[in-house]
């Protein structure tokens, strides 16, 4: 039996680890550009239930994922497994 590791990406949305090739920062010129390809191919999908966008997911089947999380916090979930949100990491997103 294989079990999958699963992160949280924010708003209590998971996606499996495997499935991730890259976070980006939804603000860089390549986030900008992947986002727009994305949603006029219907290969977006919205993770954020309506918080600001921080980062991008794109995963091996070339779906995007838009996330309310910053790319360091996703950055450190997934090396150290942790998918406990810190309190103070919580309320810093939502000051954002």
């Amino acid at each position: 039996m294989s079990t999958f590791r699963l992160i949280n990406i924010g708003v209590s949305n998971v996606v499996m680890l495997s499935r991730i090739v890259c976070v980006l920062q939804a603000d860089s010129a390549a986030g900008k550009r992947l986002r727009q390809e994305a949603k006029s191919t219907g290969r977006l999908i919205d993770a954020t239930l309506g918080r600001k966008t921080r980062s991008l997911l794109l995963t091996d089947t070339n779906h995007l994922i838009l996330s309310s999380l910053r790319t360091e916090s996703l950055q450190r979930r997934i090396e150290t497994g942790d998918n406990q949100t810190p309190v103070e990491e919580e309320e810093l997103e939502e000051s954002d």
